[in-house]
């Protein structure tokens, strides 16, 4: 009988599961047809882990994952979800980090969507803490649509911590409050970030918000007071993402 398995897609999802859990690896197929420094960064990592790759035409990779964003790598890997360490992802970018940090949410709806956006928008990875927060269920992994196996979804014990860390590696921590004073629109922050995002009714944590190096609120022009987790976390990463490729531009 085959050994059960799921896919993940892309680079960083492909060479964080390399770098800490490669004993889960089945076996990792590569577009035939490319042949940049990235992938040669991929294919030494997988030498080294001793994981088998198969160069295959593009057409095949579509056919396995239809429908997907898989730059041109997909792994099968044990089908259990496993843990994913920040270190492991940050270590393989090659760009300034864009970052979703989620302090708290408890409906699997909304991470599933969040998790969606972050995909979306190209994030490199979501992370939330451990306890009083969701987790991936099965609600949350249907609502994500694929975007479980492409951005890695990282749990840490302590998320002021967390924070405290990514400002090491130079990571510009901004937080969204509704009574902040800085307009996101208005406001300037450094490329590499990572936003931090309050659950549903409560926001964002007390120590949460005070390790923020900045923190934004998203103009609200009519009757309503909120909006959804989920589409805070787009008006916020798609900003994001419009000033990086500015900035690319200039």
């Amino acid at each position: 009988m085959p050994t059960p398995s799921r896919l993940i897609f892309g680079f960083h999802a492909t060479l964080a599961k390399l770098r800490h859990d490669p004993g889960a690896m089945h076996e990792i197929y590569v577009d035939a047809g490319r042949h940049d420094a990235r992938l040669r960064d991929l294919l030494a990592q997988a030498e080294f882990a001793k994981v088998r790759v198969l160069p295959v035409e593009s057409g095949r990779l579509a056919a396995m994952a239809p429908g997907a964003r898989h730059q041109g790598v997909i792994a099968t890997v044990d089908p259990t979800q496993r843990h994913v360490a920040l270190d492991d992802v940050l270590d393989t970018l090659e760009e300034p980090a864009l970052l979703l940090v989620l302090d708290g949410i408890q409906d699997p709806h909304n991470l599933g969507a969040c998790l969606r956006v972050a995909d979306a928008v190209g994030a490199h990875a979501v992370i939330a803490p451990k306890d009083r927060a969701v987790g991936l269920t099965q609600t949350a992994v249907k609502v994500a649509s694929g975007a479980t196996e492409t951005v890695p979804y990282i749990t840490v014990t302590n998320l002021a911590r967390t924070l405290r860390e990514l400002k090491e590696r130079e990571i510009w921590v901004v937080g969204t409050d509704a009574d902040a004073s800085e307009d996101l629109y208005a406001a300037d922050w450094p490329i590499a970030s990572a936003w931090v995002l309050g659950a549903e009714a409560e926001g964002l944590r007390r120590l949460t918000r005070e390790t923020c190096d900045q923190l934004v609120s998203i103009p609200m022009l009519g009757s309503v007071a909120s909006l959804n987790v989920s589409v805070a976390t787009g008006v916020c990463l798609y900003e994001a993402r419009r000033r990086r490729a500015r900035a690319a531009g200039s």
